[in-house]
């Protein structure tokens, strides 16, 4: 399934991108050499077999949003029971349940046209259906609600962090509170509804020109920021679901439609190094080193190029002999895994070159195909904060081994600007050289006129500048994203303990006994203002902390390391971690700066707990 970004007929208000505005003074030169270097290398290549990509038919289009959004179960057999789906849709902004309505009802009509015996409800009444259960409110034993707290607005009935979805009861575009600067993310509130705002306000022209080439940052979150790795596979899933959703209706909001596609079929090698899928070639190298993330091959020729020194003038711009680099590849295949080939034959700029062929030859782009031309299609959206906040939900879509493998390349190449005083290859000079390997997928068999050629490689090579420069931002997960997780958590523990009830009712248990134990649980023999940290396979012992305003989790770290006696001894700082785990979140690992008062309001009914993260 091919994510491909296509306008629409009703033009955005910019005919322009401001990627393109900014390079249009630029020299390209860079770049057209890189072309031509690839196309002189690609004469001694085998061709590879083109990806065959599917057209959707007439609702399939919307039939695979649906399944990529994880609400699969509004349309067919399983459409006459849309509960499961009803915690999800609660927790959705304005900008965002837009967004689905727009797609199901496209698949409700085109169901109804094929006459099909099932039929989707309207997602109207699906969220109308929503709002009565919670006005049924059970119990009144209700959890407690998800709060942040950022939300110093809450006295508006909770708005920033209410998530319900309704004809009026929806969230408001942006609080009130906004970050203090423009260079400030804003991660509390939905990126849709604050492109909402900014375009209802009028203000895209202002602030096209305010953000041209801004250092953005990430303001402090006293509840910690949540990086891509933090969090338990399963909420994970939700973040990703909720990306998806969201990215949707950012570009909903400018008119640019997300258009799927699918590979139908790709023919590969199923061992070697190079034009070999990422994950057969990581289960390869995992057989040689378990755990391994990153393919080998990459790592060395990342290692051979650093050791001939990154102060070397021209670095990834100057190409290696084509001839040469061909021979080197084929050496390479038959003795890398053997250990026989001998790296001190390899020159730094014949490395340089087989990292970038290494990566183009992969049979599916490193940016996926799913998402390759949601990537490119990013210049589209009129501000650089709303092209590094797509970026940061595409890096989040990306499938593991592609968004490990673009970090390791990232850092490479940050560390290759690090030195550019000497090498003379700056953020664009590295972006310019870098755009075509990861953009220009020739298994795709992408073809375009001139003008278009030159379009997307300024858009192209400015998306490349915005994710080398800003890659620190990109492995964040959004606050607003993992509020939504925290609240449908919530919701799905407030079902879970209502079946609970009724089960054990039946059975005739006790019931008042049952709830005593259950209020026992988050209470037992912990002060109020106390937690209990535990570090279940480092220690017997719990350790009592009392919660402070200016209490960090690194503190808490640091008092169980100094511990005089036990594992802890042996433990250095960065080998364990503080972890969240249980309440309203599944597991999420914390970082240093985060407060535990603030996090401890928001989670009360967490465990925390020291342990390794997983390898």
């Amino acid at each position: 399934m091919n994510q491909e970004i296509t306008k629409v007929p009703e033009k955005p208000p910019f005919d322009r991108s401001s990627s393109q505005d900014s390079l249009d003074e630029l020299s390209m030169e860079t770049y057209w050499t890189e072309i031509e270097n690839i196309e002189k290398s690609s004469e001694n290549r085998q061709d590879q077999e083109v990806v065959v990509v599917k057209e959707p038919d007439e609702g399939e289009l919307e039939e695979e949003w649906l399944k990529e959004a994880g609400l699969s179960n509004l349309f067919g057999e399983s459409a006459g029971d849309p509960q499961e789906s009803m915690v999800f849709l609660s927790t959705l902004t304005r900008t965002q349940a837009a967004a689905v309505q727009k797609r199901v009802e496209t698949v409700s009509q085109t169901l109804r046209k094929k006459n099909k015996q099932y039929q989707i409800p309207d997602v109207r009444d699906i969220f109308a259906q929503q709002r009565e259960s919670k006005e049924k409110a059970p119990d009144g034993n209700d959890s407690q609600s998800v709060r942040t707290n950022e939300n110093k607005y809450q006295g508006k009935d909770d708005q920033a962090s209410s998530l319900a979805v309704g004809e009026k009861e929806l969230i408001p575009l942006v609080p009130e509170e906004a970050p203090a600067s423009e260079t400030d993310i804003n991660l509390v509130v939905s990126f849709a509804e604050q492109a909402a705002n900014q375009k209802e306000s009028s203000k895209e022209k202002a602030q096209k020109s305010k953000d041209g080439d801004a250092n953005f940052r990430l303001p402090k979150d006293k509840t910690g920021t949540t990086r891509i790795g933090d969090l338990a596979p399963q909420d994970m899933k939700k973040v990703c679901n909720l990306a998806f959703i969201e990215l949707t209706a950012l570009c909903d909001i400018w008119g640019i439609e997300l258009k799927q596609q699918k590979a139908v079929k790709i023919k590969t090698k199923d061992s070697g190094l190079f034009c070999i899928p990422l994950t057969v070639l990581l289960e390869q190298d995992q057989r040689k080193v378990p755990g391994t993330r990153i393919p080998l091959i990459f790592q060395k020729l990342i290692s051979r190029i650093e050791e001939g020194g990154l102060e070397t003038e021209g670095l990834l711009r100057i190409p290696g002999a084509a001839i040469r680099i061909k021979n080197l590849c084929q050496e390479l295949e038959a003795k890398f895994y053997e250990g026989t080939f001998n790296w001190e034959s390899v020159k730094q700029h014949d490395a340089a070159s087989l990292l970038k062929l290494f990566i183009r030859e992969l049979p599916q782009p490193l940016l996926s195909v799913e998402y390759l031309r949601a990537f490119q299609a990013v210049q589209h959206l009129p501000t650089r904060k709303q092209q590094l906040q797509a970026l940061n939900l595409l890096v989040i879509l990306l499938p593991d081994a592609n968004r490990d493998m673009l970090k390791a390349l990232l850092e490479f190449l940050q560390r290759v600007i690090d030195n550019r005083e000497k090498n003379k290859m700056t953020t664009m000079n590295v972006a310019m050289v870098m755009a075509p390997n990861l953009f220009m997928c020739h298994t795709l068999g992408l073809k375009s006129s001139e003008q278009r050629e030159f379009v997307m490689a300024a858009g192209t090579a400015s998306i490349m500048h915005l994710m080398i420069k800003h890659q620190q931002l990109l492995w964040t997960i959004p606050k607003f994203i993992v509020n939504q997780v925290r609240k449908q958590n919530t919701e799905n523990h407030k079902k879970d303990k209502k079946a609970m009830k009724k089960l054990l009712k039946k059975m005739a248990y006790d019931r008042e006994k049952y709830e005593k134990q259950d209020k026992s649980t988050s209470d037992a023999d912990v002060p109020q203002g106390v937690i209990r940290v535990q570090a279940p396979h480092l220690s017997k012992v719990s350790m009592a902390i009392q919660l402070t305003e200016e209490l960090k989790a690194s503190d808490v770290l640091a008092r169980f390391l100094s511990q005089e006696s036990g594992i802890a001894q042996t433990l250095k700082k960065g080998e364990v971690f503080l972890y969240e785990i249980g309440g309203n979140i599944g597991e999420r690992c914390l970082d240093d700066d985060t407060y535990m008062m603030d996090l401890y309001q928001l989670n009360p009914n967490a465990e925390w707990v020291i342990k390794s993260k997983p390898s």
